[in-house]
């Protein structure tokens, strides 16, 4: 191997998969849960539905707060239900 070779940072996953959704809880220490909306359309009747689910994500620092959007992408297993992180805060959440 070339030394630049062997001082290059390594390189992450090609094909990480980055999912888009709001936090709508971040009571767990380190730990948010995101609610992903999508839109498909149904097979039978043909008209767009919702569909959501939650996943939990790796919040190191808890700079993810209630009502944040936030992009996460796909990691290694942390935990039994944690496998995501949050790589960033897209927008913060408006106070009130």
């Amino acid at each position: 191997m070339t030394e630049a070779a062997k001082s290059a940072p390594a390189a992450k996953a090609k094909n990480t998969r980055t999912l888009v959704g709001r936090v709508v809880s971040d009571k767990m220490d380190k730990t948010v849960t995101v609610l992903v909306e999508r839109q498909v359309m149904h097979p039978v009747i043909g008209k767009v539905v919702n569909r959501t689910k939650k996943y939990h994500a790796h919040n190191d620092g808890n700079d993810a707060k209630m009502g944040d959007k936030v992009v996460i992408e796909e990691c290694a297993p942390i935990s039994k239900t944690k496998s995501w992180k949050v790589q960033k805060v897209a927008e913060r959440a408006r106070p009130e």
